[in-house]
């Protein structure tokens, strides 16, 4: 039986949910590259992502799929385009309660551009129900502007089945039969 490995990358901004919803999820403890924040971002949180957030989940006996969670901030981009080598698709998680969500995710699609031109991107916003302005249908119609065809959630990044919805969608875009 041959081993099938997958490697899917999670992005956002800062305080977006990639490091908990990882957490939520992978089968085995997560590897967080987590160092006190030293600059604006510890109005949102005290501690940031500064190389990576690593966990896996299995999929059966012989197939895993890898998660890899960026640096929210744009300082560590470096970090991107390494961790996307190899990788099947996006997450893109999106803060609803941040000043201007659809800068961030058009910031994001831009910055990720070439990696989802030739891989799949899906996207979660998490905070809606702290925020339900701007609604999923507002997202809907931003991504249409940019010409993006794209799976869209509401998520809370703390529960399983929520980020098990993303990574189903990501993998049935890229092949129905699994």
């Amino acid at each position: 039986m041959a081993h099938k490995d997958h490697k899917i990358i999670f992005t956002g901004p800062v305080g977006a949910g990639k490091t908990t919803a990882i957490a939520s999820i992978s089968d085995i403890e997560p590897i967080r590259t987590d160092e006190q924040a030293s600059d604006m971002t510890t109005r949102r949180k005290p501690a940031t992502t500064v190389a990576m957030d690593y966990g896996m989940i299995r999929l059966g006996p012989t197939e895993k799929v890898h998660l890899y969670g960026t640096p929210g901030q744009e300082r560590f981009d470096f970090m991107w385009e390494i961790l996307t080598q190899g990788g099947i698709g996006l997450v893109l998680l999106l803060d609803n309660t941040r000043p201007t969500p659809f800068e961030d995710m058009k910031f994001y699609v831009k910055a990720f551009h070439e990696f989802i031109s030739s891989t799949r991107l899906v996207i979660g916003i998490t905070q809606m129900d702290t925020r339900s302005s701007p609604t999923l249908d507002d997202y809907v119609r931003q991504m249409k502007e940019l010409d993006i065809d794209a799976p869209i959630f509401e998520v809370d990044a703390r529960r399983r089945e929520d980020v098990s919805s993303l990574i189903q969608a990501m993998l049935l875009s890229i092949d129905p039969v699994i």
